[in-house]
């Protein structure tokens, strides 16, 4: 009886068509379809994850990657952040059970600390919607895999999230922001977002005060998704790289998979 009250309450705040698309994300398995194909491209690699470990990538998850990859390092922007507690430089990136990688503190944006061609695979998830400059990360994140290497990305479908009244950036805004060398301490979009961003989604946002304070120390924090994404952004951006798209799946989230043609 509780749950069909939320339903009809949810309906009435959002719309049915927010609801249905929430309901329909859940069908299907955890698991994406197309795993066999990408267990086959990941297996034995070694590779670098931007903003994890992910939940995504562990055992019985959408993408399990962790328990088939060789090797597998790690890049978060701060010693301490709200998802991974205290972290440090050094042989400490544990994203599973029997194995652990290198763990790189630098920005996502400035991976400076790592060889051009380093690695097989890059893969984040839910850690660009937090970057101001999306599109200076994206080239740091290309340049440290080989040619023919892989790009994985997973971003928030904004019709299941605290963004669902927001509109999905431009790609022409993102290449503004990478003409002009935005910077991680940019907060160009924080009135925006606290006028758009839904509450109710994230309690631990607080009030609206309260998370207008947490916004004003994002540079600290990371918490604000600075860019809102879909399907056909992820497309534009991957081209303006010429990387070739392999694969793309929207549900909850946005996955797309890309592969380096160039040295």
């Amino acid at each position: 009886m509780k749950q069909l009250k939320k339903i009809v309450e949810t309906i009435h705040e959002r719309g049915l068509l927010f609801v249905f698309k929430r309901r329909l994300s859940k069908i299907g398995g955890r698991r994406i379809h197309k795993f066999g194909y990408l267990k086959r491209l990941f297996a034995d690699k070694t590779g670098l994850e931007v903003g994890g470990p992910s939940n995504v990538f562990r055992d019985k998850e959408f993408i399990p990657l962790y328990k088939v990859v060789k090797e597998l390092d790690g890049c978060n922007f701060s010693t301490n952040t709200l998802w991974e507690g205290s972290l440090k430089n050094g042989a400490a990136y544990h994203f599973y059970p029997t194995k652990h990688g290198v763990q790189y503190v630098s920005e996502a944006t400035n991976l400076s600390l790592i060889p051009d061609s380093r690695y097989d695979f890059v893969i984040s998830s839910n850690c660009l919607e937090h970057v101001a400059n999306p599109l200076k990360a994206i080239e740091e994140w290309i340049r440290v895999i080989k040619k023919e290497g892989l790009l994985l990305l997973i971003v928030p479908n904004k019709d299941f999230c605290f963004d669902h009244n927001r509109s999905v950036t431009t790609f022409a805004h993102l290449l503004n922001d990478f003409q002009h060398n935005t910077q991680e301490d940019d907060l160009t979009h924080l009135d925006e977002i606290v006028a758009l961003h839904d509450l109710t989604m994230d309690p631990p946002a607080g009030n609206i005060d309260q998370f207008r304070a947490r916004s004003l120390k994002n540079f600290d924090n990371r918490a604000l998704h600075q860019h809102v994404f879909d399907t056909s952004v992820l497309k534009e951006i991957f081209s303006y790289f010429r990387l070739e798209i392999l694969l793309t799946h929207a549900g909850r989230d946005y996955t797309i998979l890309g592969k380096k043609l160039f040295d």
